[in-house]
């Protein structure tokens, strides 16, 4: 039981979710944290049966994430094409009822497997 633990911590230490927030907008800090839960838990709930997400949730208390900043709504969108492109599964929040692109949450992978093309974006901060 014991070395079953080390081995699902050690995959899921080696799991990182992305998540993208715009950094342009204007908008109070709980707000846009709100956008990036909604686009975390969406995105959980869409791949929630694959190994990886799987392997990223076995172990609550060693999840990683990294907040990345990105500076327009183009830059989003223009990510999540490269994601979509990379058949890398990920969710673009969009705040409705006014149809702003918010923020992307990605699946939980590999790091090796996303960085590249998250790499040019800066860490998020206020």
């Amino acid at each position: 039981l014991l070395l079953n633990r080390l081995m699902i911590g050690k995959m899921a230490g080696d799991m990182v979710q992305y998540v993208i927030v715009r950094g342009d907008l204007k908008w109070p800090v709980g707000a846009l944290i709100a956008q990036a839960c909604h686009a975390c838990t969406a995105i959980i709930h869409l791949t929630y049966s694959s190994q990886s997400t799987q392997n990223y949730l076995s172990d609550l208390d060693s999840m990683h994430k990294v907040i990345l900043k990105s500076e327009s709504a183009e830059q989003l969108t223009e990510l999540s094409e490269s994601l979509q492109e990379s058949e890398i599964r990920h969710k673009l929040w969009i705040e409705q009822p006014e149809n702003i692109p918010t923020c992307i949450a990605i699946q939980p992978l590999q790091k090796q497997s996303v960085a590249d093309l998250v790499k040019h974006l800066k860490l998020y901060r206020k």
